[in-house]
């Protein structure tokens, strides 16, 4: 079975697991955990942060971050198509008490103007607007990047409202990649900035969130509540340190396996590509024929995922290579024009 699904389903490499066999350990809340701690430091050097805490999942780590940044009772603004909207079960209004304000964007993704005309005229009756959440590269949006101009006049937005800024940055290491973009440029249009190693570096689990100095108390804060205070987490930290050392030079390739699957289905029975920036491949059917068109491909061996009842969505990962993603090409191809 070719598994494109998502990036996230990679197995640990032999290698990986040799890592998390070896890692020092320690009780990460009562004395700190050596190996996370080196994680932590290393990814808040690569992100031009003071700080960095380590998360089981980003999910966790972008909740976290609303909780140290936002104030119950306020507005959380972010992309109509985002995974903060979508994929985390409303945790903005249960654990935040974040009242979320989607904007849509001419080009799929959220961007200055419509941010901008997304802002209600001054009234004492209105919520006032507490944290601005970007995400790149944009899931939904099929891996688009958003470039650093762009981020940067969304951020400026922002902080002339007195708003703060958080950047769901899950692929980030894809968004460098592909745009030669370092890490910490785009880091540093936000306060608090998640990455994560399930997504790209084939870690099993784990994401780290970025801040600064005097942010760090109250995410560590929000992450005990959260219940994501960890022991012995250095054997999930050492997959994440491998990943960083071994996968992410590497990145690029599934960017290239991604266009060259996208050159394969595109109009084959009439569907259409979101051409990829990055790893991800959104698929547009004619017909609302997603779930049939993704039946029809497990049983020739290719998992992709139905991301609506029109679209497709494939991502290309550490464990799949070439000849795969060629294969699953075809066949899904073959599908659409049954």
């Amino acid at each position: 079975m070719i598994d494109i699904r998502s990036d996230t389903v990679t197995k640990p490499t032999s290698a990986m697991r040799r890592a998390m066999a070896n890692a020092e350990v320690g009780d990460d809340v009562l004395d700190g955990d050596p190996t996370v701690r080196r994680l932590e430091a290393r990814v808040a050097e690569m992100l031009g942060k003071q700080s960095a805490l380590f998360f089981p999942t980003g999910t966790m780590a972008n909740q976290a971050s609303l909780c140290a940044l936002g104030r119950a009772g306020t507005e959380l603004v972010l992309d109509a198509a985002s995974h903060m909207l979508h994929l985390e079960m409303g945790g903005a209004a249960m654990f935040a008490g974040l009242q979320v304000r989607p904007v849509g964007g001419a080009g799929g993704v959220m961007d200055e103007a419509s941010l901008r005309a997304s802002f209600r005229a001054p009234s004492q009756s209105y919520p006032r607007q507490s944290v601005l959440a970007l995400e790149n590269t944009h899931n939904g949006g099929g891996g688009k990047v958003t470039p650093m101009p762009a981020l940067r006049a969304l951020a400026a937005v922002a902080r002339e409202r007195d708003m703060a800024v958080h950047l769901d940055g899950a692929r980030l290491w894809n968004a460098s990649a592909t745009t030669g973009t370092a890490l910490a440029d785009f880091a540093a249009v936000a306060d608090t900035v998640m990455v994560s190693f399930a997504k790209g570096l084939g870690a099993p689990v784990g994401a780290a969130l970025a801040c600064s100095r005097e942010l760090q108390p109250l995410v560590y804060e929000a992450r005990k509540r959260l219940g994501g205070g960890m022991r012995q987490s250095g054997v999930l930290a050492a997959a994440c340190l491998h990943g960083l050392d071994h996968h992410l030079a590497r990145i690029g390739e599934d960017h290239e396996r991604a266009a060259e699957y996208a050159a394969i289905v595109d109009g084959a029975g009439g569907a259409r590509v979101v051409q990829p920036d990055t790893n991800i491949v959104m698929l547009d059917l004619p017909t609302p024929s997603a779930a049939a068109i993704a039946a029809q491909a497990k049983e020739q061996g290719v998992l992709v995922s139905v991301w609506g009842p029109s679209r497709i969505r494939a991502v290309m990962h550490l464990d799949v290579d070439r000849p795969q993603v060629s294969r699953a090409a075809h066949i899904v191809a073959a599908c659409l024009v049954a």
